[in-house]
């Protein structure tokens, strides 16, 4: 069955990583549709400023699903045997209760801190508005990995929590965010991972840059 998955700038788009990420943990072949950037729906998109939801879009067969939680959901139905969600009932719950945190919420640090894969600075002075979201953050890798073990948030394999906050482990390697010892493990293996890997090699060859989302200090 066929499958394309529209995405937008993999060096700044964190919903389409999360997206690509499932869809690569899945075990689906799809093809990737980048939107054209100089749309301007998909240019307000990228910069927070429009609800579209233009990205990422999962078309598979005749199926069209989009929201990354939606495309989440679908691909474990899909692929029961993926694995996206634990096994252990009470283990699922919590998985889904942190995804849908990074889904609805922190929207501070997705504005004080934009997803730039190319970028890394030195320091960085979080603004006082995104310090929770950073702190909320850190609290919850701190918790799973205690209760689960690592090096993934529910164990040995990557779930669909860890789709949803590898943009998160980008961005504190870009804005030089302080991270404990078990902490910076958590994002070396994130940034470590394969599908990580391609899709990073994948921005970092993108030519276009987007005025807007590169932070001045």
């Amino acid at each position: 069955m066929q499958a394309t998955l529209t995405i937008s700038s993999k060096n700044y788009s964190s919903w389409s990583l999360r997206g690509w990420l499932l869809c690569k943990m899945a075990g689906l072949a799809f093809d990737e549709q980048p939107v054209d950037l100089t749309d301007i729906h998909a240019r307000q998109e990228l910069l927070l400023l429009s609800p579209s939801v233009l990205v990422p879009r999962l078309t598979h067969g005749k199926v069209e699903v989009w929201d990354t939680l939606a495309i989440a959901e679908y691909l474990n139905e899909a692929f029961p045997k993926a694995g996206l969600y634990p096994e252990d009932k009470a283990a699922r719950a919590h998985c889904r209760s942190i995804s849908g945190e990074m889904h609805s919420g922190f929207y501070n640090l997705r504005s004080a801190l934009p997803m730039n894969l190319k970028a890394r600075h030195e320091s960085f002075k979080i603004f006082s508005g995104a310090r929770p979201d950073v702190e909320r953050v850190k609290t919850i890798w701190r918790e799973c990995l205690a209760q689960y073990g690592g090096p993934f948030l529910f164990g040995a394999a990557p779930s669909v929590a860890d789709a949803m906050y590898a943009p998160v482990c980008t961005r504190f390697r870009t804005y030089a965010v302080a991270l404990d010892a078990r902490l910076e493990a958590y994002v070396e293996t994130i940034l470590g991972w394969a599908p990580m890997q391609d899709w990073t090699a994948g921005a970092l060859a993108e030519p276009e840059e987007i005025a807007e989302l590169e932070v001045e200090f």
